[in-house]
């Protein structure tokens, strides 16, 4: 069974400072249709007004997942990390217990576009931590290649949940598999571009889908080819 989330169909705001659309129910943005997919609980595509973020705010029990798509994004947390985000990195904050952070452009000229992802972890009240690593761009090219993961396999960060967060860049016309295990289900979500799902479901840029009760599916790149993420999860 395949379940869309077109992105016009998000909850979408603008603030000024930042614009921001909800695949999942979230702040200003209530839904009780669309509350998650399975431990999947928020996607926000985020785009940051130069000089602008997010301040010093507290998180518990959630993997946080920070990918950038544009520009970059300075971060600080009460763990004492200081560091910048930027296209091809990935960081992840496991708050667990409690942890304190702050996000914010630091260019004084570039909006930074971003994806912030969180997924429910398997055990709460666990210690918080911080990664970040950068994926050289053959492990994404033409692939999907893994970024988070429980056990960090491929070099990918490390999250307290049973779940996959693959990302991929294809070229016009290329195509990538995903086989999904029996008892689990998978979220696609298109970056830039479009990809064309088995079925033949064409979905665009901020689309999403949802699968469960499938062996697997294909992504086919459009014309302008596509960057995508998939989400493997219990």
């Amino acid at each position: 069974m395949i379940t869309l989330r077109r992105s016009e169909e998000r909850g979408s705001f603008d603030f000024g400072w930042l614009k921001t659309s909800h695949t999942f129910s979230f702040g200003h943005y209530r839904d009780p249709e669309w509350m998650g997919f399975g431990p999947l609980r928020v996607i926000n595509e985020d785009f940051v007004a130069p000089g602008q973020g997010f301040g010093a705010h507290p998180h518990s029990d959630m993997e946080i997942i920070t990918y950038v798509v544009s520009g970059a994004l300075a971060h600080r947390d009460s763990l004492g990390h200081q560091q910048s985000v930027t296209p091809g990195e990935v960081q992840r904050m496991s708050a667990g217990s409690g942890i304190e952070h702050s996000e914010f452009n630091p260019s004084n000229a570039e909006p930074v576009h971003l994806l912030q992802i969180w997924i429910r972890p398997e055990k709460r009240g666990e210690p918080p931590s911080y990664e970040q690593k950068r994926f050289d761009s053959a492990h994404t090219r033409g692939r999907l290649g893994v970024l988070a993961s429980p056990d960090a396999r491929e070099g990918s960060v490390r999250i307290g949940q049973d779940a996959l967060m693959l990302g991929a860049h294809l070229a016009p016309g290329e195509t990538a598999r995903h086989t999904i295990g029996p008892g689990r289900r998978a979220w696609v979500q298109v970056v830039k571009g479009d990809v064309t799902l088995r079925g033949g479901e064409r979905l665009r840029a901020g689309d999403g889908a949802g699968l469960a009760n499938e062996d697997g599916f294909d992504l086919a790149a459009g014309g302008d080819g596509a960057e995508v993420l998939v989400f493997d999860l219990p």
